[in-house]
């Protein structure tokens, strides 16, 4: 899905692509190049490169032929593409992290808030859009806290080829190490699992986790842990939860539950995130522009800022037919 948001519009602006995907997920880019070639797309238009970062990726954004570079993926590697690519200048769009907030009012429809925040745990919480911090206002909290976990209890884990399941596995070992140390230097901290807070029973799968009593300056609230995990605070009122809300270094996506059209307005106004979703998530046109602020990337795709990315702008200016300017 990704890499489509990227491919697709590089190619219709008259672009030759090369598209190195993460290592842990090769087969799908493999597969599309394959579909691509069946379909008629002419040789070496889109190509695919497989291999570690270290290796592949270094060769590819320091070379001066590659005349754009599109990234998604973690703050660190960012760092080192752009210092990779600062020799030629090659300019960068970066679709980085996120640390999302779910703000819930207590004028909001619980049962959606609900289903809202149920809906994190997709794709096993690695979504770089995953609203993982649910803010709740305190008068509503334990109803919603109460009306969640029945919820989430309901939740089917396993194979992801079965329609019954609801949460697949995590993406690799390494993967399910890194989210299982962030909860356990969670609880080590202080913080309460509601549900969750451990491995499943066998696998490559954690359990779907909510995490309570948690400090707004824990690694367990500032850092992506990419995983299904989600922690619960709680706010009294417009103000604290914007502030809590904005305060991480990311910004790539938001969440608002209200019934209140004009709050909703307020709110979003003062979120720091690229898309703001009201009452619902993962609605994506790919005519609007896509991208986040501060460390969860810079500049935009999607619609018409996908063509000011993938060209370069051009002034030409013609003097009218037998007109000379001697200056």
């Amino acid at each position: 899905m990704l890499a489509t948001w990227k491919i697709a519009p590089a190619l219709a602006a008259g672009n030759t692509v090369v598209l190195k995907p993460a290592e842990w997920s090769p087969l799908t880019a493999s597969l599309l190049a394959d579909i691509a070639a069946e379909a008629g797309l002419p040789p070496g238009v889109l190509n695919v490169v497989q291999g570690y970062g270290s290796e592949i990726g270094d060769a590819l954004t320091a070379h001066p032929d590659v005349r754009r570079i599109s990234f998604t993926g973690s703050v660190p590697t960012a760092r080192h593409i752009a210092a990779s690519a600062a020799a030629n200048l090659t300019p960068l769009s970066l679709e980085l992290g996120g640390k999302s907030p779910l703000l819930v009012f207590a004028d909001a429809d619980l049962d959606l808030a609900v289903d809202l925040a149920v809906e994190q745990y997709d794709n096993a919480g690695q979504v770089c859009l995953a609203a993982t911090r649910i803010l709740v206002e305190e008068s509503v909290a334990g109803e919603f806290t109460r009306r969640f976990t029945e919820k989430a209890a309901r939740l089917k884990q396993g194979d992801p080829r079965y329609e019954t399941t609801d949460i697949g596995p995590t993406i690799h070992p390494r993967q399910l190490e890194k989210i299982d140390g962030f909860v356990r230097q969670a609880l080590a901290a202080g913080a309460r699992a509601v549900i969750g807070g451990h491995r499943a029973d066998d696998g490559q799968y954690y359990a779907p986790t909510l995490l309570t009593d948690v400090a707004q300056d824990s690694e367990i609230v500032q850092e992506e842990v990419f995983g299904p995990v989600l922690t619960l605070q709680t706010f009294t009122g417009e103000d604290e939860a914007v502030r809590l809300a904005n305060d991480t270094r990311f910004g790539l996506a938001a969440t608002v539950a209200t019934g209140d059209t004009e709050r909703a307005g307020r709110v979003t106004a003062r979120l720091v995130a690229g898309t703001v979703w009201v009452n619902c998530f993962f609605v994506r046109d790919l005519q609007a522009p896509f991208g986040g602020s501060r460390h969860s990337g810079v500049g935009r795709e999607g619609g018409t800022w996908s063509f000011d990315f993938y060209c370069d702008l051009k002034n030409t200016v013609t003097a009218p037919k037998g007109w000379t300017d001697h200056g």
